[in-house]
């Protein structure tokens, strides 16, 4: 098991924070809550130099702000800060600490852009390594202390093998032309904005078979989506860990009208009844009373743009273009170019890899490496007869 230290007081992370600021390489993760609260937090963060792991309980030091001493670290250009699926890390560190980010390297991306068939930080530490990384912790309440021992070396193990790591891969990169990919995607990352969190107040659409119920069970559906809510804020409890979705969806579909009914279904337990089954069965009555009427059209539900026949024999010599050439390449089609990617360029249509370039759905590196390729593709898809 690796070693670590425990900083559970702001004078030391400030000393430690000093240390640092000598470093040229820290590997760093964090844990957070958010299966086991609301409103979740920044829990833990690991960290790791060549030498040793510090492990930084901002719990203990009253709340994620006290982080702050970290934040020159992560805004310097001079040190390189390591990652395993840098993505959520950074969300909740920028949302709880409001930190910069410059100097970042992904050791998913990385792995992602190199084709490895399977890209999670256990997978690779074994690959490259010959260790199996602990996961017992993996769904552990990060914000209950004290923090087991169990738990602080999980922590510690997502750090200790993070410097190697990212080195071997950067000479994989570096063998296989992929570095100035990486290099942007970690760019494009630093730079990533997350929008403050909002209520999506249409989610109830979004639960696999709300489309499928008759009108007065949907609009049961969304006064009990918008109660269980309510609800989970007022206990901060993940809402799904207040009533599951497979749960909300039977109680609009049987729309019970007493306690009797609603304790039949399964998943409503005597601790739900008795904390939250009066306001269920008002949000019952409040569904099947007030109706629905049109569906509305969700945003970011993965519908594509509106094309014509020619867009779409285009964006099919598109997709044949790409599984050769991720083929080629051992990798994903997916990290080559999205499908996102693909339906922008045959919406779009460009005559020239610079145009191509223009197009904000395409990755520069994507542009700069397959522009000419992706511009024959579309040219070959015009030699098709119609109706092919």
């Amino acid at each position: 098991m690796a070693d670590f230290e425990l900083i559970e007081k702001v004078a030391d992370l400030e000393a430690l924070a000093r240390d640092l600021a000598d470093e040229r390489v820290v590997a760093f993760d964090t844990e957070a809550d958010s299966f086991y609260h609301y409103f979740d937090k920044t829990c833990l963060v690991q960290v790791s130099t060549r030498r040793r792991i510090f492990l930084i309980d901002p719990i203990a030091m009253g709340g994620p702000e006290a982080l702050a001493p970290l934040g020159p670290i992560f805004a310097s250009p001079d040190i390189r800060t390591i990652f395993h699926a840098a993505d959520y890390d950074l969300y909740v560190l920028k949302r709880d600490c409001r930190f910069t980010f410059a100097g970042l390297f992904d050791t998913m991306i990385c792995a992602q852009l190199l084709g490895y068939p399977a890209i999670g930080l256990a997978a690779i530490a074994e690959r490259h390594f010959d260790v199996r990384l602990p996961k017992d912790e993996q769904r552990s309440d990060w914000s209950a202390r004290p923090l087991r021992e169990t738990q602080l070396h999980y922590a510690a193990a997502d750090v200790a093998y993070l410097i190697p790591l990212a080195e071997r891969l950067e000479r994989e990169l570096r063998k296989a032309k992929r570095v100035a990919w990486a290099e942007e995607e970690f760019r494009a990352l630093e730079r990533r904005q997350w929008p403050e969190r909002e209520f999506d107040k249409l989610g109830y659409l979004r639960i696999k078979g709300a489309r499928g119920i008759s009108s007065e069970s949907l609009s049961v559906l969304r006064e009990l989506y918008l109660v269980r809510d309510r609800r989970a804020r007022e206990i901060d409890r993940p809402a799904f860990k207040v009533l599951g979705n497979r749960t909300l969806l039977e109680i609009a579909q049987r729309i019970p009208a007493d306690e009797r009914q609603l304790a039949e279904i399964k998943g409503v337990t005597e601790l739900i009844l008795r904390r939250f089954g009066r306001d269920i069965l008002a949000a019952v009555q409040r569904g099947a009373k007030r109706g629905h009427g049109p569906i509305p059209r969700l945003e970011g539900n993965g519908s594509r743009r509106r094309m014509d026949r020619r867009a779409e024999r285009r964006l099919e010599a598109l997709k044949r273009w790409r599984t050769e050439r991720a083929k080629d390449l051992a990798l994903d089609p997916g990290v080559l170019c999205p499908n996102t990617s693909l339906e922008a360029i045959a919406f779009d249509d460009p005559d020239s890899a610079e145009r191509l370039a223009q197009i904000p759905e395409v990755k520069p590196w994507f542009a700069e490496s397959f522009g000419q390729d992706v511009v024959e593709a579309l040219r070959g898809a015009e030699t098709v007869p119609a109706g092919s």
